[in-house]
């Protein structure tokens, strides 16, 4: 999936192709969302320049789809095929394999018929471990990661919504959608991602309707992967740049999908909540907040409207 990353996009595609271990039949889906620029013609120049066209092909768009959409027209192009394969590796530009991550991830849905999809572990480009494994947000989780104050955090420890980066391999919730190999049968099972999210939040509302299922998600540190978070996007860890709006709509649509209006409504609620104990003590202590300018404004404005415009949509 490309968005404006191009150079990015193909150190990606060649981590793949350049795997220790390579399976036979493996061929890259390379999705250009409309990108601005010639994002697509250099892609489609360096693939053949690469000597690519047989492994690779270019899904050339005219329309930004997301994250999401966009991977559900190659799943579904996949799943029209007479033979569907069995796994499907989903891989951001930014990010890049370690030798033989595709195969250790591969081994162990391999031997665990249980386990539907397999979350690598993953570095900063200097090699510094990162959270790739979650927990489902919850009205106790959302005021511990909206509040962001020690105190909170260590009372709330066991509802925190990120793991720690060095959480061991094993399952969980959900993990990162940076790099993640599932079953591809598991997913059709499902109806792929959710159209109605455009970025974020789209990989934990499937993969809760995996766990749903009784599913197992799978945290394999072993398998490595260097990522550059939010090269597309600019919506980085530690960034106090403004969320954009459609952030705040996957936030809200991925609470409905998940459980009736009242528990949203209380998530909601919690976030705001743990926002303002953040700007408090920020205030009394005479620090920066962690927040952007506007954030608490920006959720109210972005959640509580859609929330209650879809209340009648919840699963009650």
């Amino acid at each position: 999936m490309n968005y404006g990353t191009a150079e990015l996009a193909l150190a990606a595609a060649a981590s793949v192709l350049e795997q220790a271990v390579l399976p036979p039949a493996l061929h890259l889906h390379i999705v250009d969302n409309a990108s601005p620029g010639d994002d697509a013609q250099t892609i489609e120049k360096e693939i053949t320049a690469r000597g690519w066209q047989d492994r690779v092909t270019l899904w050339a768009e005219t329309v930004n789809h997301g994250f999401g959409r966009g991977n559900n027209l190659v799943l579904c192009a996949l799943s029209d095929q007479p033979t569907s394969p069995d796994y499907v590796l989903l891989l951001n530009p930014d990010a890049i394999l370690e030798q033989s991550a595709l195969a250790t991830m591969a081994a162990l849905l391999d031997a665990r018929p249980d386990v539907v999809g397999v979350g690598a572990g993953i570095s900063t480009p200097d090699g510094r471990p990162v959270t790739a494994a979650f927990r489902f947000p919850s009205v106790l989780g959302e005021f511990e990661s909206a509040a962001s104050f020690g105190p909170v955090s260590r009372i709330l420890h066991k509802h925190r919504i990120p793991l720690s980066p060095d959480h061991p391999e094993g399952p969980v919730d959900w993990v990162s959608g940076a790099a993640v190999l599932f079953r591809f049968t598991s997913l059709q099972q499902i109806g792929f991602f959710d159209p109605g999210f455009f970025l974020y939040f789209e990989e934990v509302d499937l993969m809760r309707r995996l766990r749903e299922r009784g599913d197992v998600i799978w945290y394999l540190p072993s398998a490595r992967v260097r990522h550059v978070e939010g090269a597309a996007t600019g919506v980085k860890p530690g960034t106090k740049r403004r969320k954009p709006a459609y952030w705040f709509r996957s936030w809200s649509l991925y609470h409905r999908r998940a459980g009736t209006f009242p528990r949203a409504l209380a998530a909601a609620t919690a976030h705001v909540s743990g926002i303002t104990l953040n700007l408090l003590q920020a205030s009394l202590r005479r620090v920066e907040s962690v927040h952007p300018r506007y954030y608490l404004r920006d959720f109210v404005i972005g959640v509580f409207p859609a929330l209650l415009w879809a209340r009648q949509a919840f699963n009650d």
